[in-house]
This record gives structure tokens, sequence and C-alpha cells, in this order.
């Protein structure tokens, strides 16, 4: 049968208007234009950012169901987001962004033996009493190999979970162990490993689970005295995902629980990734049996993401969402945070809705107000990288020749400008900053600071060039 997109949008509008209120029919579905449909997908335009996220946390049901009623159990929406710029010079941009499609992660039934005289295995993710166990992989798609920046700061830890992914349970990363600061990227890259393996593997049984509720699924068996159902159900797994294991610290029971479950997996040669905020090493309240078994295969770190990694992830970011910021903006952002990559897509993120709902162009000035609102409540310092960047911008010198050895009595200066307040307001140490200025030694940073020190209580131009810089610095 032929559809075309107006109709069969026309039919699942009076399907979803018969299944929600007037109000809220006329304020998120009435706004909605339908733009194309091929195959089995429909291409629907909604007016912001904002107006999609609604749509999919609070409507998202009933359009699978009203579109799946129309074009079969294959369909999906892909979603044409209208971003409008009203001020000169600024044209309306599109982010094309589909429904998350879950089906390559899913996991094939696995057939249990069952023993006549005794009850089947409890699964803690779905219903229990089936012989045959529909295991949700708990994998989010968007999480991908695709989708993960690999830098400096995480290659080690990409190279392992790329090898395993290729041969799960068949390398020597068993168990591979990711570890790193809040923010980093360990949960995105332990589902890009779960994810690769469904890609390359479909018929192996791959889970990922949060330590938590791990912890919360336990705790319930102990209840319903299941323990052994539940030790079953995790040793069916071929790739067993636990993300944040430090959460296991100080739970005896829990542990002894886990170090079986371990045990049992790699006997059998079934992959374990493991994500946690600490090396083995420091982890504490942990029983040691357990350590040694973490050290058994690579602990790989996820760091800091340099200055061109975070660039490279908005850029991938903007990519991705097909749209387009002023460099400067970008940078600004890149520069601004710089610990978290978590905190600094919600800042992108954040910066869209800004623009969309209050309709106005994304300026440097707009996401300065942003990124103040945004971390107005965390400790946050001013980087390194930012300072030099705009001692930089103010004396228009190119960054590399700041970094680099010339001698040359401006380039000197503003260098030691820039020492001088990446001692006033980082936490890095002298030695830190002289790295960063040009592979510089700590001596080199003090003289630097007693210069500049020296150089504003004696020259009023030059003092004037630190206050200039202080305000901008300080516009954060």
């Amino acid at each position: 049968m032929n559809h075309n997109h107006e109709n069969v949008w026309a039919n699942c509008l009076q399907f979803i208007k018969d299944n929600v209120s007037s109000q809220a029919y006329k304020t998120w579905f009435i706004p909605i234009k339908s733009v194309r449909l091929e195959q089995s997908v429909l291409t629907i335009q909604v007016p912001s950012q904002f107006f999609y996220e609604w749509l999919e946390e609070h409507y998202v049901d009933l359009l699978r169901k009203a579109i799946g009623k129309e074009l079969g159990k294959e369909s999906r929406l892909e979603y044409s987001i209208i971003m409008e710029q009203p001020v000169a010079g600024n044209s309306p941009y599109t982010v094309k962004v589909p429904t998350t499609n879950r089906s390559a992660v899913r996991n094939r039934s696995v057939s249990v033996p069952v023993d006549p005289a005794e009850a089947p295995i409890r699964n803690p993710f779905v219903i229990p009493g089936l012989k045959k166990l529909n295991i949700e992989s708990n994998l989010n798609p968007n999480y991908s190999f695709d989708n993960f920046i690999e830098g400096d700061c995480n290659r080690l830890a990409r190279s392992a979970g790329f090898a395993v992914a290729e041969k799960p349970g068949g390398t020597a990363f068993n168990p591979l162990l990711i570890y790193g600061g809040v923010g980093l990227g360990k949960t995105h890259l332990a589902h890009a490993i779960g994810i690769e393996i469904k890609n390359k593997s479909p018929e192996k049984t791959v889970l990922y689970v949060n330590a938590e509720k791990f912890t919360h699924q336990f705790i319930d068996s102990v209840r319903n005295n299941s323990v052994n159902d539940f030790s079953h159900f995790y040793q069916l797994m071929d790739v067993l995902i636990v993300d944040d294991v430090h959460f296991f610290s100080g739970k005896e029971k829990t542990q002894d629980v886990f170090f079986h479950i371990f045990n049992h997996l790699h006997q059998t040669g079934k992959q374990i990734i493991l994500t946690s905020d600490k090396a083995p090493i420091e982890l504490q309240g942990m029983e040691q049996r357990l350590l040694s078994r973490f050290k058994w295969g690579l602990s790989a770190d996820i760091q800091v993401p340099s200055l061109e990694t975070r660039m490279a992830i908005l850029d991938k970011k903007m990519y991705a969402d097909g749209i387009e910021l002023p460099r400067e903006v970008m940078e600004y952002l890149a520069y601004s945070i710089y610990t978290n990559i978590r905190e600094l897509e919600g800042a992108l993120i954040s910066l869209i809705a800004q623009s969309s709902l209050n309709r106005k162009a994304i300026t440097l000035d707009l996401a300065k107000q942003m990124i103040d609102k945004f971390v107005k409540n965390t400790a946050r310092e001013v980087s390194i990288d930012y300072i030099q960047k705009v001692v930089c911008d103010y004396f228009d010198l190119p960054i590399e020749l700041l970094k680099s050895k010339t001698r040359k009595r401006e380039i000197v200066q503003a260098r030691q400008i820039a020492m001088y307040f990446a001692k006033k307001m980082t936490k890095s140490s002298l030695a830190n900053i002289g790295l960063h200025c040009g592979g510089k030694d700590h001596a080199t940073v003090l003289h630097a600071c007693r210069t500049v020190n020296n150089l504003s209580e004696t020259d009023k131009h030059f003092r004037r060039y630190l206050d200039d810089l202080d305000k901008k610095l300080n516009v954060q």
C-alpha cells in the first residue's frame, strides 16, 4: 500500500486526539507538521529542541502506538527540529533526531535447563517463572563507539574496549576495568563495548547493570529466599557489564555473591567489564579476594580530556544533531568546562534550549550568561588553557607563540602574565603551570609572578593590562 506522509500523520493525529486532553493536543500536537515518509520512517517537524524532549519524555509511547497502527511494528519516527534565529545573518537550522531504536541491542531468548523438581530460575529483570528468559541488554544505542571521541585521555581504555568487543572472553583483558572521574565517559565506553559485541555476535547474551541496581536486586533475592536464582541468572550471561563497582564498598554480602558470579563467568570464558571511579588499588571497603580478581585483566584509566578532545567532542555532538555554533562560542564552552564531559554536553544542550525558547541568536554573550548560571553552584576554577586564550586574544598573539621558546619581549611579557593569572586563579602547581607555558620549570613561573607584581606597581600601562584581563577572566 502506498502511504502519503500527510495522510499518515492525519490518521495518527486522530488516534492521538482520542487519547489525550484537548489542551495537551492543542499545545503539543497541533504545531507538529509531517515532512516525509521513507519506507517505514515518518519524519515530523517540531519547533524546538525543548519541544522534542517533552514529546520524548511524555508522549513517546503514544506516538509509537499511533505510528505503529498506521505503518506496522517496524515503523519509527524521526524528528526534524527547526531552530529559528531571528537575528540578522543567522538562518534557521535543522536538527535531525531519530527516536531511539533498541532492536540492535536486544538479546535473544535464553533457554534455561529446568529440573522438574525445581522451580524455574527467576529473572530479576523480567517476569519470573519462564523457561525462556527474555533478557534485556539494558544497553543504550546512543552510547556507541561512533559517538565516543578518542584522545590521549582515553586511548588505552578505548583500544582495550575495542579489542574486547572483537573477541569477548578471548583476550587477556578479562576483566576489563575502566576507571576515572565523574563524567569522563566510563559508562559510555562500557555501553559501546556491549553494543559492538551485539553487532558482531548477536547470539551472545550481553547485560549491562549498575552496581547499585545489582545490590538492590540481591537484597530482594535475600528477602524472597531466591539467592540461588539470582546467582544462576547472572551466570547465564556471555558478557556482564557492571557499572560503578565502587558502590559495592562496605557491602560484604553483595561482594560475596558477586565474587562467586565473577568466578563462574571467568572460569567459563565469559567476558566481564567493570567501571569504577578509582583504580583497584585505591578502592576502600572491598574484600581483598575480589580486588585481586579485578587486577587479573586490565585496568585502564580515563583522564580529563585535553582542549583538543573537548573541541572534538563538541564538534561531534553538533554534527550529530545537525547544528552549527559560532567558533568563538564553541571555544568558550571548551575552555570553560574542562573536567567533566557530561557537564560540557549539558552546557551545549542548555545553550541551544536557551536560544530556542527565548528566540535569541547563539552568541558569545549568551554563552557567558548561560555558563555562569550553569556552573554557579559548583566549585570551579578557571583553566590554564582559558587564561592563555584570553591573554593571547588581548594581545592579539597566536597561542603557539606563547608556548614557544621565543624570547621576544612582548611574547615573554604575555607569557609571564599568563603564568601570573594561572597561579592566582587556579590550584595548579607551579610545575604544571610551567608545563602549560612551553615546558618552563617552577623557578621560571615564580620569577614571572614576581616580575608581574613589580611591573604592576611601577608601570601604569602594565597595571591597566592586568585590570582589563582580570575583568575578562572574571566575567565567567
